[in-house]
């Protein structure tokens, strides 16, 4: 058997002695994981970590791997390999460690990898930010390492100008052929895809819109573990709303053969620099991780303000999450008639965006040619194929509204459903104060 993307890396050993070292390696897979968290109705905690030198990685696991604290573990790599920048990551590993912003996998080499997951228990899974993730794939997964997040359309509006969409889109088809073959032999990947997009005013119906076009390209090419992620926006009633309808959307779009898992993304904007605050933002996260049923929470750590944390107070993040989820707080809940009424805007929503990219044959060109017409956008992209003509507000009660729908499919329901909640209580003044109050909230 054979891969496209694995040739890419004619230097890995082949992939029978791959899928050889996978059946070997006697660790729980993030798959097993997910689908054992969900029966019981937990929630898995996964830090974000990622630095330069083998060594301090090691060091940073050890620490994050304690009893009680993290239940998987991250590999955050750092921008030059996201950028396909492997010779200036590899130059920098060697000379000045400290400017990578984390951990260059494919100048370390799928043998470093193998260090790692044979060392630790738990699942490791990479996350990066890469429009084309294939090299970063193949060594990953010749390393042991069975969950792989990011997708066409995530990691690269948000992030890359000039990628073309199409291309990207395309890349990932080559990773999602490759886990889906790997799946059939009895290695499913989890596959993760990242809704919180640029981290800036995502609406609900955005996030999952993308999640799961994504989740449907991977479902087509085999994949049968899917996780659709989620980012908090601070009302508890949307972001609870949006977690239980990752589970009905599911059901509606990807066969029955194919296990989906919400993740819920803590707070990804800008987070309050005093320390009690962010401390009680990152505690309400993990509340609403627990009452939406969430699988897995991206956890944050109180220094999400001032740069990357500590290990310590990475693990001090993960306790103040994991108090969340004590019996003691079971009472605590959200009401049932609002929860239904914004579960139903944003399944609406979604679908209404999701519907008719999936009325053509090639999944792929129509969602590039929906984004080039501004049928499907995302608030503040980085890259040119999207319009970025659509205003998201937060209403008074905090939650994401559309301020502007900008060419989005939306129903004449939809459109009025927004307009009147943002316009509730508005405030005067121009609409650009309006937006940065929003993004600011929190900080």
């Amino acid at each position: 058997m054979s891969f496209s993307c694995f040739a890419l890396a004619p230097d890995l050993p082949s992939i029978d002695n791959i899928v050889r070292y996978l059946s070997e390696l006697r660790r729980p897979t993030m798959a097993a994981c997910l689908a054992d968290a969900d029966l019981r109705g937990n929630v898995l905690i996964q830090p974000r970590s990622g630095v330069a030198s083998q060594q301090k990685m090691i060091a940073l696991l050890e620490v994050l791997s304690r009893p009680n604290i993290a239940d998987c573990l991250t590999l955050t790599i750092d921008s030059h390999t996201r950028l396909l920048r492997f010779d200036k990551a590899r130059r920098l590993l060697m000379e000045s460690p400290d400017e990578l912003n984390g951990y260059p996998l494919v100048a370390h080499g799928y043998l470093a990898v193998r260090q790692l997951t044979e060392r630790f228990q738990q699942p490791i899974q990479v996350r990066h930010g890469s429009p084309d993730g294939r090299r970063l794939f193949v060594e990953s997964i010749a390393g042991g390492i069975q969950s792989f997040e990011g997708g066409g359309i995530s990691y690269n509006l948000p992030y890359s100008r000039d990628v073309r969409l199409e291309y990207s889109l395309r890349a990932w088809q080559e990773i999602d052929q490759a886990c889906g073959a790997l799946g059939s032999m009895g290695f499913p990947i989890d596959r993760e895809f990242f809704g919180p997009l640029s981290s800036v005013l995502t609406p609900p119906s955005i996030a999952l819109t993308v999640g799961f076009l994504e989740a449907i390209l991977a479902a087509r090419e085999g994949c049968t573990c899917l996780s659709v992620a989620y980012p908090q926006t601070g009302n508890i009633i949307q972001d609870v709303a949006a977690l239980k309808t990752i589970r009905v959307l599911a059901k509606r779009y990807l066969p029955d053969t194919v296990k989906v898992y919400p993740v819920f993304h803590q707070f990804m904007g800008v987070f309050p620099q005093e320390v009690r605050r962010a401390e009680a933002l990152i505690f309400f996260g993990g509340l609403t991780a627990r009452i939406g049923r969430a699988t897995k929470i991206v956890n944050k750590t109180s220094q999400e303000a001032i740069g990357i944390p500590d290990a310590e107070v990475n693990a001090e993040g993960i306790r103040r999450t994991r108090l969340a989820f004590e019996r003691y707080l079971s009472f605590v809940g959200v009401d049932p008639t609002l929860l239904q009424e914004e579960a139903y805007w944003i399944e609406r929503e979604t679908c209404e965006l999701v519907d008719p990219v999936l009325s053509e044959s090639d999944l792929i060109m129509s969602i590039v040619k929906a984004f080039h017409t501004g049928r499907l956008d995302i608030p503040f992209p980085s890259n040119r194929e999207a319009k970025g003509r659509i205003v998201p507000v937060r209403d008074k009660d905090i939650a994401i509204r559309f301020a502007n729908t900008g060419s989005l499919p939306f129903s004449k329901a939809v459109k009025e459903h927004n307009e009147a909640k943002w316009r509730d209580g508005a405030p005067d003044g121009p609409m650009f104060e309006r937006v940065r109050e929003s993004i600011m909230y929190f900080a």
